[in-house]
């Protein structure tokens, strides 16, 4: 490989490189290509491991592609050679890639003394327009923590674990931690649907491995990921997906591009559905769309009017949208006009720099599939979410440490009320009581999430400052099937950070709750904590057991 920038150093004559995509879960598209190193030692000396790195960025030159790059560089080589991070920046720069064009992927060990000299220069990297990548599992917390990434890539041993418990657990932390500081989480080693299927339901972004698309010799611009993907059926929780969910990496010219550089690369990418110009620092000022553009220099005189002058002439104001901004922000933004009902969004980060276009068809197809999913899951008698929709705003809560409450809900003696006055009358009364929870969530505690479990039995997650408002607005509220007064049982457990490890303990412990709060007479409320054997009688009078079978109240 010679010509580009110099020669090949002889000791990697005989390499080569491959090529993997990453891929966005949400629409399917590829989002960045990884430029491989075929055998490349784990143990290689800084020197060796940047003469890797431009060796790696040389031959994704050889194969023209508009895709960000992902470039490999181990953390040593990062914290003590800054001249070869420099050295890799001017190859880059003379192959006519810019920063912000590139992911540098940083991984292996690193000693502890180095940490210092890493974070530094991770900074002049990220001041230079360079985005940063933790890539795999050798990376320690501590630099996690203390260093600003952009993206951080699982290591294939974690995603390996999927979709046991434990692995399940691991990934809820990582994909929490993630969203809080706004970094995207790509899992790499995806071999199986089930890891993918586990992926897709702790709303992973991204992903590569060999079930999506193997390494190969060029670059991969498209793969086919629905068949792949079609039996997930979890999606992102009902607020909505963030809009960054769907990104696309922008087309950018500069704002002074001629319209006959915007026509050669419409003409040669029929994959590019819009072209943005931005400035010197990245900022979209103009925002082309394919169709319209393509319309205006192909009729009669177009390229004869047009083709020498700038583009943006026949360009529009951006539609600009944040990347903390859901995907209903978007798509109401997009809907303002008739006439650009259907241009690409443009996404910009707080500093108004272009981090990627969305394409308004994308936030159709997986908003439209998260309301179907939504509607599946819910209880077809109240349309309150179900079990699994419950397990996840409890597991939510619990990785975030929060203090919160788990109610358990009731009807006594249901069984009886169908049993007398029939099971439509039974249907009426679960609604009543869906509703009433409904109500008391949406109206006076907005920290409450409510489910129907099946049958007479629903759960809520409450704020503890919100408890008392709460039971108070369920359990004061008048209950009857076809004139007859019905009361109901109110089991609570009050869990503060760390005590509880999942959902499924929640639910081990709140089951003898409830048990004590049927035992007693009228509508009840009993409270308890786990790790305590007190268990405190809120609401409901004790009734004296029956000699024949003291320990089992009946009626309720």
């Amino acid at each position: 490989m010679r010509g580009i920038i110099g020669d090949v150093p002889a000791s990697l004559e005989n390499l080569r490189c491959a090529f993997q995509p990453l891929v966005n879960l949400n629409t399917g598209g590829v989002v960045a290509i990884e430029v491989l190193v075929q055998a490349a030692p784990d143990d290689r000396p800084a020197e060796l491991d940047v003469d890797l790195a431009v060796f790696a960025a040389r031959a994704s030159a050889e194969h023209e592609t508009l895709l960000p790059l992902h470039i490999n560089l181990l953390a040593s080589t990062v914290a003590t050679c800054s001249a070869g991070v420099e050295r890799l920046h001017h190859a880059l720069c003379e192959l006519g890639r810019r920063p912000h064009e590139v992911v540098i992927e940083v991984g292996g060990q690193l000693r502890e003394s180095d940490y210092g000299e890493l974070l530094d220069e991770l900074r002049r990297l990220r001041a230079a327009g360079y985005r940063i990548a933790w890539d795999g599992g050798d990376v320690s917390l501590a630099l996690l923590l203390a260093a600003e990434v952009d993206i951080v890539k699982l290591d294939p041993r974690a995603v390996a674990g999927l979709p046991d418990e434990r692995g399940h657990a691991f990934m809820e932390a990582v994909a929490l931690f993630c969203r809080r500081t706004r970094t995207t989480l790509a899992a790499t080693g995806v071999h199986t649907k089930a890891q993918l299927n586990a992926l897709r339901s702790n709303r992973i972004q991204l992903v590569q491995g060999d079930l999506v698309a193997p390494p190969a010799w060029r670059p991969t611009t498209r793969v086919s990921l629905a068949a792949e993907a079609s039996d997930v059926a979890e999606l992102p929780i009902a607020a909505g997906p963030m809009v960054t969910e769907f990104l696309h990496p922008a087309t950018m010219l500069s704002v002074e591009a001629t319209a006959d550089e915007v026509r050669s690369v419409l003409v040669n990418r029929p994959e590019v559905t819009s072209v943005v110009l931005v400035d010197d620092l990245h900022c979209p000022q103009w925002s082309i769309d394919r169709n319209r553009f393509l319309l205006a220099v192909t009729g009669p005189y177009g390229h004869a009017l047009h083709a020498k002058r700038h583009a943006s002439r026949l360009a529009d104001q951006p539609v600009l949208v944040a990347t903390n901004s859901t995907a209903m922000d978007a798509l109401h933004l997009s809907l303002g006009g008739a006439e650009r009902r259907y241009d690409d969004v443009v996404v910009v980060d707080n500093g108004l720099r272009c981090m990627g276009i969305v394409r308004l068809s994308d936030l159709f197809r997986g908003l439209a599939e998260m309301k179907v999913e939504e509607a599946a899951a819910l209880s077809p008698l109240t349309r309150l979410p179900g079990s699994d929709a419950v397990a996840r705003e409890v597991g939510r809560r619990i990785a975030a440490g929060q203090l919160f409450a788990m109610c358990w809900l009731d009807v006594d003696g249901f069984k009886t009320v169908n049993d007398s006055v029939g099971f439509a009358a039974g249907d009426d009364l679960i609604r009543l009581v869906g509703r009433r929870l409904a109500d008391s969530a949406a109206a006076a505690v907005r920290s409450t999430y409510v489910g129907h479990v099946g049958g007479d039995d629903f759960l809520a997650v409450v704020d503890v400052d919100d408890l008392v408002t709460f039971a108070r607005a369920v359990l004061d509220g008048h209950y009857q099937a076809e004139g007859r007064a019905v009361t109901v049982s109110l089991a609570t457990l009050v869990c503060a950070g760390g005590t509880v490890p999942s959902y499924r303990e929640v639910s081990r412990l709140l089951a003898p709750l409830k048990r004590q709060a049927k035992a007693l007479s009228g509508s009840s409320w009993v409270l308890g904590r786990p790790g305590s054997d007190r268990v405190d009688v809120l609401r409901g009078t004790v009734t004296q057991p029956r000699r024949s079978n003291a320990s089992a109240p009946t009626g309720r």
